[in-house]
């Protein structure tokens, strides 16, 4: 069984403060199961932003775990290209939640990425 997405953003902004990075809920979605956006700010003018991975990237024994990807090919990238893709994903589904955190390192502390 999956988290809710609420528990799953609360724990997350725990782990973030935990690690010494800055982290806040800019948008809140969908209680139960809204999408999660993660956007870190390297305090640099350049961004990077992970969403929910496919459903082809879960593995079968792990259906339950929260997957991530790079939402768009070159990252870090400026700071403007994120906030578009963040515009149109939120044009397309009004119930997606957005995380930004602050860390000039570009820590993104998610478990599970893939590429």
């Amino acid at each position: 069984m999956r988290l809710k997405s609420a528990i799953w953003v609360s724990a997350y902004l725990r782990r973030c403060s935990i690690e010494g990075a800055y982290a806040v809920v800019r948008r809140r979605g969908a209680e139960e199961a809204g999408s999660i956006f993660v956007k870190i700010d390297r305090m640099d003018g350049t961004a990077e932003l992970f969403g929910p991975a496919p459903q082809t990237a879960f593995d079968e024994r792990l259906p339950a775990d929260r997957i991530f990807i790079a939402c768009l090919a070159a990252q870090p990238a400026p700071e403007a290209d994120i906030e578009k893709y963040i515009s149109r994903e939120m044009r397309f589904d009004p119930d997606i939640w957005i995380v930004d955190v602050e860390d000039r390192a570009g820590r993104h502390f998610l478990d599970r990425v893939v590429t």
